[in-house]
C-alpha cells in the first residue's frame, strides 16, 4: 500500500499490465480473501535446509538458528497477498518470499495484521520484517508521520522489489464522470486507512471548492472499502493499481467495478526492516538480487500478470 507526504501533480503513465492481465487464477474471488484476524500462515515458505542454501551465511545467526523469518503483512490485498479458498496465504509477496527463503535457507512465516500496525509491530520486534505492498517513502525511512511531519519512530530501511501507482475505481457502468482526483470533489470516496489513497484524498479535499466537499471514509482494509462501494455507500474507491485492477476483474465475476482514469504516484514497494538490523537488510538485498539474476523473480511477476511493475535491481531506500 503506497503512502506519500506530498502530492505530485503529474500523472504517472501506466507501468503495470492492463486490467485483464491481472486476472490469473480467476476463480479466486476477493470476497473470500479478507481475513483480518491475527493469524499466522506459512504460505510461500517452503525452503531448502540452511546448510545447502547459497546465501544462508549472510543472515543474522539468531534467525539462522530459528530457521524462520517472521513477516508482518495485511493479508487482504489481492493479488499482492491474500487468502485463497483453502485459507492459504498466496500472491505476489508470498511467492517472492518463498524464492527468497530458498536462497537464505529459512521459512518466511506470514502473520496477518492491519496495515497501519505493521511498522509498530516491526519496532516492537513482533516481526523481523514487514512485506505488505508497502511503499518505500522518505517519511517511512525517517520515521516521520506524513500528515503532521512529526517524528513518530526510528524509521526503517527498505529493500525495493516492485513498482506500482494508485488508481480510482467505481461501480461498473456508473463512473459519474470521474476520471481524475479533481473529479472527486462533491463525491464520497472509500479508501484503506493510512495508504497513499488516503493521503491523496485528504490532500484533494483541501483543494475542492466550497460547496463541493470530498467526503472520505477510511477502513482498516481494502476489502471493507470495496464492500462499502459495492453496496452503494460511496461513489468511488481508490487503491494501488494492481489491487484495483484485480478487483475490477474478479469481484462479482468482473461485474462489480471498473478502473477509471490513469494511475498516479508510481513508487516502489519495499520490504521493511528495522534500521538496526542491517545484517538482515543486506541478506534480503543479496537474495533479491540472486532471484532477479537467476530468472525466478521474473517468473513470479509474470505469473501474476504484472510484468511492467518489475524492478531490475534490488535497491535499498530508493523511495522519495
Amino acid at each position: 500500500m503506497t503512502a506519500s507526504s506530498t502530492r505530485r501533480t503529474t500523472t504517472a503513465q501506466s507501468r503495470i499490465a492492463a486490467v485483464g492481465a491481472i486476472a490469473v487464477a480467476g476463480a479466486l474471488l476477493l470476497t473470500g480473501c479478507g481475513d483480518q484476524t491475527k493469524d499466522k500462515d506459512n504460505g510461500g515458505s517452503a525452503t531448502k535446509e540452511s546448510s545447502t542454501a547459497p546465501l544462508a551465511d549472510k543472515l543474522p545467526q539468531a534467525i539462522r538458528d530459528k530457521g524462520v523469518v517472521k513477516v508482518g503483512s495485511d493479508i487482504a490485498y489481492a493479488p499482492v497477498e491474500f487468502k485463497d479458498e483453502a485459507g492459504k496465504t498466496v500472491g505476489i509477496d508470498p511467492d517472492l518470499a518463498d524464492a527468497l527463503g530458498k536462497q537464505l535457507g529459512v521459512k518466511f512465516e506470514f502473520e496477518n495484521g492491519t496495515f497501519d500496525t505493521l511498522l509498530t509491530g516491526l519496532r516492537s520486534k513482533r516481526y523481523d520484517l514487514a512485506m505488505s505492498a508497502m511503499t518505500d517513502t522518505k517519511d517511512r525511512q525517517d520515521g516521520v508521520d506524513s500528515e503532521t511531519g512529526k517524528k513518530v519512530g526510528e524509521g526503517v530501511d527498505f529493500i525495493d522489489y516492485f513498482t506500482a501507482g494508485v488508481s480510482i475505481y467505481t461501480k461498473q457502468g456508473d463512473d459519474q464522470g470521474i476520471k481524475t482526483w479533481e473529479d472527486l470533489c462533491g463525491k464520497k470516496l472509500v479508501v484503506q486507512r493510512n495508504t497513499v489513497s488516503h493521503d491523496l484524498a485528504k490532500a484533494q479535499a483541501k483543494e475542492c471548492p466550497s460547496g463541493k466537499k470530498l467526503s472520505i471514509e477510511a477502513f482498516d482494509n481494502d476489502q471493507q472499502a470495496q464492500t462499502r462501494l459495492r453496496s452503494g455507500g460511496a461513489d468511488a474507491g481508490s487503491s494501488d493499481f494492481p489491487v484495483a485492477a484485480y478487483a475490477a476483474k474478479t469481484s462479482g465475476g468482473g461485474k462489480d467495478f471498473e478502473v477509471v482514469g490513469e494511475q498516479v504516484e508510481a513508487a516502489p514497494y519495499g520490504i521493511a526492516v528495522a534500521k538496526s538490523n542491517t545484517e538482515l537488510r543486506d541478506a534480503l538485498q543479496a537474495a533479491l538480487e540472486a532471484i532477479i539474476k537467476n530468472g525466478e523473480y521474473d517468473k513470479i511477476i509474470a505469473k501474476w500478470g504484472v510484468e511492467a511493475g518489475a524492478v531490475k535491481e534490488a535497491a535499498v531506500n530508493g523511495g522519495k
